[in-house]
Parts: C-alpha cells; sequence; structure tokens
C-alpha cells in the first residue's frame, strides 16, 4: 500500500477492498460453474438464470435502503453486519444440495453483497477525505473491484477444477471472517444526525416490479406468453412500477429523485449505464456456455478464453480519463457503447465461422472489452460529477441501481434469445418431434448439457444459432441505447444545428 495511507488508514482500505473483491467475484466467478451446476444439481436453463438473477435483483433490492439505514443507525455497524450475513449466506450456498435452496440462498447473499457495497463506499467516503489519500484509496479499490470483475471467471474455473464448485462459495465464508476484523478493527463508527426515513415505499413497490418482470420474460416459453396467469404477472410488474413512480413523486425524501434526470449529463450517463447491462455484462453469463458446451473447452480454458473479454475493462479506463478530459462524456460514452456493439457483431462472425475456437472468438471478446473499458469510467464519474455533492450519494444510488435492474432484466432477455434460437434450429433440423420435447432439448442444449442422443452436429449448430440471435441482439440494443445516450447528452446542441443551419 502507499505511503500517502496511515496504518490504520491502510487497515480500513484493506477492509473494503477484499469487500469489494468479494462482491465482484460473486458477479464474475459463478457464471463459469453454471455448467457444472446444470451437471451436479440436475438445475434446468432457467433455473440457472436464477442463479445468477436472484443475487442481482436481490442487490438492487437494498441498494438505496441499506445507505439511509448506515447513516442513521452507525455506518461501521451496518458493514459489520452486512460483512458477516455475507459470510453466513456464502456458506449457505456452498453447502446447497439442491438448485432451489442455491437460488434462495443466492437471493439472501445478494441482500447481503448490496448492503456490503454501499456499506464500503460510505465508509471510504468518510475515512478518507484529503486529496491524495482520497484518490490513493479509491484508486486501489479501484483497481481490486476490477480485478475481482475482470479475473473473477479464471478464479471460478481454477477453484472447480482444483477441488468443487461448493468453493466457489464457500470461499468467501474465512474471507469475510478476515474483513470482518478489518473493520472492526480499523474503521470509525460515523452517522448523519440528518439522515432521512427509510423510503419504504419506493422499496416495496420497485421490487415486485423487477422481479415480475424478470419472471414473466425467464418462465414466459413455460406458461405461454399470452396466458392468464403470465399476463397478470406482467400486470403486477407495470401496476408496480407506477406505483413506485407516484410514491416516489410524492415522498419528501424519495430514494429516486427524478428531478436529476433534467439533468443532461446525468441523464446521457444513466443511459450509457444501462445500456453495459444490456449487453456486457449479462453476455458474460452466457459466454462460459458457448466456451464450454459449443466449443469444448474444459473450466479452466474457459476461464483463461474469458480473460480476453474481461481484462480489457480494466487496462482501457486510463485511456478513457483522459479522452474524457479532451473529448467530453458526451462523446466518449456513447463511442464506447458503439464500440461495445462493434465486438458483439465480431463475435457473431466468429461464432459463426467454419470451424469457431477461441481465435475467431478473440477479436470480438476484445472489442467488446475494451469498449466496456472506455465507458464505465466515465459513467460513473459523470452520474455523480453532474449533481451538486450533496445529492452524489442518491446519483450514484441511481446509477448502481440502473446496472442491477437492467443486468437482472437482460440476463432474462438473453436467456429468452439464446433457448429461442437453439429451438429455431432443432424445429428445422428436427422436425419429426414435438413441440414438448424440441422445447426439453432446447433448453438442455442452452443450459450447456445437451441430451445424450442428439448428434454433436445438432447440438454444435443449434448453439451456435442461439448465440448467434444474442449477439446479434447485444450489438443492435447497445447500438442503439448509444444513440440515445448521445441525444441525451447533445439534444440542445443538435436542436440548435436543427434551428440555426449553416
Amino acid at each position: 500500500m502507499p505511503t500517502a495511507l496511515t496504518r490504520r488508514g491502510i487497515v480500513v482500505l484493506s477492509a473494503a477492498c477484499l469487500a469489494c473483491l468479494m462482491f465482484g467475484l460473486e458477479i464474475s466467478s459463478v457464471p463459469t460453474i453454471l455448467p457444472t451446476l446444470e451437471q451436479e444439481l440436475h438445475a434446468d436453463f432457467r433455473q440457472l438464470q436464477w442463479v445468477m438473477n436472484a443475487y442481482t435483483i436481490a442487490v438492487t433490492t437494498v441498494l438505496m435502503a441499506v445507505g439511509t439505514i448506515a447513516d442513521r443507525y452507525g455506518r461501521k455497524r451496518v458493514f459489520l453486519i452486512s460483512i458477516a450475513a455475507f459470510g453466513l449466506t456464502s456458506l449457505i450456498c456452498g453447502l446447497a444440495d439442491d438448485v432451489s435452496t442455491l437460488i434462495v440462498a443466492r437471493f439472501l447473499q445478494g441482500l447481503s453483497g448490496g448492503a456490503v457495497l454501499i456499506c464500503q463506499l460510505a465508509v471510504l467516503s468518510h475515512e478518507f477525505r484529503e486529496g491524495r489519500e482520497r484518490a490513493v484509496a479509491w484508486g486501489w479499490w479501484g483497481v481490486i473491484f476490477g480485478v475481482g470483475l475482470g479475473f473473477g471467471p479464471i478464479i471460478g474455473g481454477g477453484i472447480v477444477a482444483a477441488s468443487s464448485w461448493e468453493w466457489v462459495f464457500l470461499i468467501h465464508g474465512p474471507a469475510a471472517a478476515v474483513a470482518f476484523v478489518l473493520a472492526w478493527t480499523g474503521v470509525h463508527e460515523s452517522k448523519d444526525p440528518e439522515a432521512g426515513k427509510l423510503d419504504l415505499a419506493g422499496i416495496v413497490t420497485l421490487s415486485p416490479s423487477v422481479f415480475c418482470l424478470v419472471f414473466y420474460i425467464t418462465q414466459g416459453p413455460d406458461l405461454g406468453f399470452a396466458s392468464p396467469v403470465a399476463l397478470t404477472i406482467l400486470g403486477v410488474s407495470i401496476a408496480s412500477f407506477i406505483a413506485f413512480l407516484i410514491a416516489e413523486r410524492i415522498s419528501k425524501r424519495p430514494m429516486f429523485d427524478f428531478s436529476v434526470f433534467r439533468i443532461r449529463p446525468f441523464s446521457g450517463a444513466i443511459v450509457g449505464s444501462a445500456a453495459m447491462n444490456l449487453s456486457y455484462w449479462p453476455f458474460m453469463i452466457y459466454l462460459p456456455i458457448w466456451f464450454h458446451a459449443g466449443l469444448g473447452y474444459d473450466s479452466i480454458s474457459t476461464g483463461l478464453a474469458l480473460l480476453a473479454y474481461t481484462l480489457p475493462t480494466l487496462v482501457m479506463p486510463p485511456l478513457a480519463e483522459r479522452l474524457s478530459l479532451r473529448y467530453q462524456p458526451g462523446i466518449i460514452i456513447p463511442a464506447g457503447l458503439a464500440v461495445i456493439g462493434v465486438g458483439f457483431i465480431l463475435m457473431k462472425f466468429g461464432s459463426a465461422a467454419a470451424r469457431p475456437d477461441w481465435l475467431t472468438m478473440l477479436p470480438g471478446c476484445l472489442i467488446a472489452g475494451a469498449g466496456l473499458g472506455i465507458t464505465n469510467t466515465p459513467v460513473t464519474n459523470t452520474t455523480t460529477g453532474s449533481v451538486s455533492s450533496d445529492r452524489a450519494g442518491m446519483a450514484s444510488g441511481i446509477d448502481m441501481s440502473a446496472r442491477m435492474v437492467s443486468l437482472a432484466v437482460n440476463i432474462a432477455v438473453m436467456g429468452f434469445f439464446l433457448a429461442g434460437g437453439v429451438l429455431a434450429h432443432l424445429s428445422t433440423a428436427l422436425p419429426d418431434l414435438d413441440a414438448s420435447q424440441l422445447r426439453l432439448f432446447a433448453d438442455g442444449i442452452a443450459a450447456g448439457n445437451p441430451s445424450p442422443g442428439l448428434a454433436d452436429s445438432v447440438v454444435h449448430n443449434a448453439l451456435r444459432n442461439g448465440f448467434g440471435w444474442v449477439m446479434l441482439y447485444g450489438g443492435i440494443g447497445v447500438w442503439i441505447m448509444a444513440a440515445i445516450s448521445f441525444v441525451s447528452f447533445n439534444a440542445r446542441r443538435v436542436q440548435a444545428e436543427v434551428q440555426c443551419p449553416d
């Protein structure tokens, strides 16, 4: 650690960095074990989606609430409780003997993980206030968070190869114990005497809206998208979201102050925040299935192949900072999103090669990761920097909520496209099978564990078709979001040019 920090400062930063490392690993390492979970726990495709979505939806549920709770009752106290809860729920995940238990445990782990994330941000902001030590602390925190997200796939693959899938979760037990001791000995207690009341109305309306929308997309193929049950679930989602908008409008202390969306840089950056989680991050859940089932790689090889997708996100942020200073975020953020889209289209071509392998996927993976690296830091800096300092915490909360909500929804959407593309190919390749049998085969293939009776060529081509649909959705979707972000940033300039042409 740099000498700019005191000994106690190093202890505090170590606690926060270890906490953020655990949080990042639980997002990026778990996708590499999904094919293993399918085999070991006999999980179907939709259950595998819920293994990821339970975590992200739970994180979204507590993001805004925990900040208020920590301000009122003590940031150190809530941080310690959150770390202990994360360690305990991680142990429950690792000890789960069926997929239903794992999904419930993942939801509980997400609740504690979201609390850990918000508390570590609050602790760092309070503990490091001076220019030099603040820069050093946040710099190290960003590096460690990036390591957790970037190296998660290879860490997860390595753990599975050396031991078993359970240790992807169990390892957080001792890590949480160390983080707890560091936080207990180093962090000073702090409160905000002017902290407002908890926005319960906002919490209890937003969470069901996201959950029901994801449930509708995920379970729609089985229920029938136009069935009474499915439409009722969709109606609850819409009604809950409308209730959320009303609750935030009339609340004296809303967790979402929608007036900040009148600030064009903030709006443009939030679109960019959602766009990254429409394309790059949800695809990370499914890309291991392509490397494992589509290309036949083992866990370690899959993790190594995924480094091409994740490492550029660690390398590009310094360049993004310099570009933002020169060209402004209103140009850099949409440009970074456009680069992600180029990467997805190149990955689609790479997967459609005569003999696809990691080399045919490499250009697209690198370019998509570079686009994410260009976009991510300017988005974060713009969302907090475009509002007054007293609203920075709320702005950061909206940013993280936009990321988690869009991630949860698009995990479901990409899963729908993947299974739909696989099913479309099987319908052509196996015309004699009935619809229920085809769907059963399609779900198995999409999950990375096809039925033994299917020919390898049929499985491979079905996966290639399904992933082609997903990559096309990711590429076109992020390009559309890039255009919306650009307009949000530059609407006044565009309007002025239209009214006063040369």
